[in-house]
């Protein structure tokens, strides 16, 4: 099966990134920290050309940390200038802006000395739906500028941002490619809120997520819905899980689709703990 999940103003919003791609130093790219390559967009890998780019691990507070800091070794070994970030923590916010600011330091050095005034250096900010993008812009600007929301498409317009003195950002709309040849991908995407819930059924989410964690942090699972056998199919653990929740159908038999639900939202909130569902080494 192949997901495929284009609206139009997504189209309109790749050209619209193009065309301003060049009023810009650099991209900052937006990815999930729990699946930082399924969360890059290749399409846009294929039109940022060899504009220099920060890529920011977003939501590093509801991933492994282990995991964290491979991903961000792996990058930065591949030249890429990398950052995990947690938007309610300040000194992650103030670590993107250092960052931003010696990515342009040679320029606006350059501009000094041919006798151009300096100017605040100019970055795109782009992202996937849903990865925190609006949230982030907020909190670097100190102040309320982009609508925030938990669920993908809040952003339809590109503007511009002041942030301090130190740069400026060009915001972009949740951009997302027009299908996921790989299966894994789009079921990692629809895991972390990406994909909107309508194109994939919650049940087949929550089979595949249940699956990964079972085999990767069966711990977890473990402590979080005090299962007894951690070995049991998917049937019988959902079944465990809507009896430790209370999501009972009359006459006291486990509400299924309840409990998926549930469960996806435990997951994503963090409720089940921290968890990366791809590793840099696999």
């Amino acid at each position: 099966m192949t997901i495929q999940w284009f609206p139009g103003h997504m189209a309109k919003a790749r050209r619209e990134v193009q065309e301003k791609l060049k009023l810009v130093d650099f991209v900052i790219e937006l990815v999930d920290a729990r699946a930082p390559l399924a969360s890059q967009n290749p399409m846009l890998q294929e039109i940022l050309q060899q504009k220099p780019k920060m890529q920011i691990l977003m939501k590093k507070d509801l991933a492994d940390p282990e995991a964290t800091k491979k991903w961000l070794e792996k990058l930065q070994a591949d030249d890429v200038e990398a950052v995990a970030v947690d938007v309610q923590n300040r000194q992650d916010i103030q670590k993107v802006i250092e960052t931003a600011k010696k990515m342009t330091a040679e320029k606006m050095a350059n501009l000094k000395k041919r006798g151009v005034r300096p100017r605040a250096g100019r970055a795109m900010i782009i992202g996937i739906p849903n990865v925190g993008k609006s949230t982030l812009i907020n909190r670097l600007a100190n102040r309320k500028i982009a609508k925030t929301g938990d669920r993908p498409g809040i952003t339809t317009a590109q503007q511009w941002i002041k942030v301090k003195k130190d740069f400026e950002l060009l915001d972009t709309p949740g951009i997302l490619w027009p299908k996921f040849e790989d299966q894994q991908i789009g079921y990692r995407l629809a895991a972390i809120g990406t994909i909107k819930d309508q194109i994939l059924s919650i049940e087949a989410i929550t089979r595949f997520t249940l699956k990964y964690i079972q085999e990767s942090y069966p711990q977890l699972l473990l402590e979080r819905y005090q299962l007894t056998d951690i070995e049991a199919d998917y049937e019988q653990i959902i079944e465990q899980i809507g009896r430790q929740r209370g999501a009972l159908a009359p006459g006291g038999t486990v509400d299924l689709a309840k409990t998926a639900e549930l469960f996806i939202r435990d997951f994503r909130t963090g409720k089940v703990g921290p968890i990366t569902l791809e590793q840099p080494d696999n």
